[in-house]
């Protein structure tokens, strides 16, 4: 991808608009353009905390993995999405893995260099606070689904989350969450098991609170979905 390519990506971020030519410049100097195939990592939990990348197109399957092997999906990073979020300001290993879901093509940026320009630019380090604080509030409502919730009540919440995050918004204003996640990456989420969601998808389809469509699409209703745990 050519600088002016960069520069254009980029400047589609929340993160960076409204910085001035000369400010965009110097993030575009420190970038570099990389693309991945389905199946590779962009990096290894406790690799070294290198890089900040910026996703122009594929998805992104960030997640945990215990002595065990089991996995705990913390997200799926998609076009216009930043990772890893704890990168700035921190020094170690990238604390997950990093899979790629589907051919990416991402923007890299090292962290050390980032730093530095976020440190002369006060306005874009103010952006990235803000974009950390927005991540932190949907972690903290995550970690309280686990706390206060129950399993059925966990999936429903999950299921609205990604329905916003990942869905298309059809025109009698349900949303359209494609086939992509398995079961299974539904049990990953949240910690529960591949059968545990599978009986809750069957009994919220029986009592009518979603709808399958003919390629296993998932038609939500959030609003209908949520008064169930309300």
């Amino acid at each position: 991808m050519e600088t002016i390519e960069i520069k254009k990506m980029l400047s589609q971020f929340t993160l960076f608009r409204g910085l001035s030519d000369k400010e965009m410049d110097k993030i575009v100097g420190i970038s570099i353009s990389r693309e991945w195939k389905k199946g590779s990592h962009v990096f290894m939990q406790d690799d070294p905390l290198e890089n900040v990348y910026f996703i122009q197109s594929g998805r992104i399957k960030i997640y945990k993995s215990d002595i065990n092997g089991k996995e705990q999906i913390v997200t799926i990073a998609k076009s216009g999405d930043m990772f890893p979020h704890v990168g700035f300001f921190r020094k170690g290993g990238y604390p997950a893995f990093s899979e790629v879901l589907e051919n990416a093509k991402l923007v890299v940026v090292p962290i050390d260099q980032f730093e530095s320009v976020l440190i002369e630019n006060p306005e874009l380090c103010i952006k990235v606070f803000n974009v950390l604080g927005e991540k932190i509030v949907d972690l903290q409502e995550r970690l309280e689904a686990q706390v206060l919730n129950n399993t059925y009540e966990q999936i429903i919440k999950l299921l609205v989350r990604l329905a916003k995050l990942h869905g298309e918004v059809l025109e009698n204003g349900l949303f359209l969450l494609k086939a992509e996640f398995t079961n299974k990456d539904l049990a990953n989420m949240i910690g529960t098991t591949r059968e545990t969601v599978s009986r809750t998808l069957t009994k919220l389809k029986k009592d009518k609170l979603i709808e399958t469509d003919a390629s296993g699409n998932i038609i939500i209703d959030s609003e209908k979905l949520l008064e169930e745990i309300i």
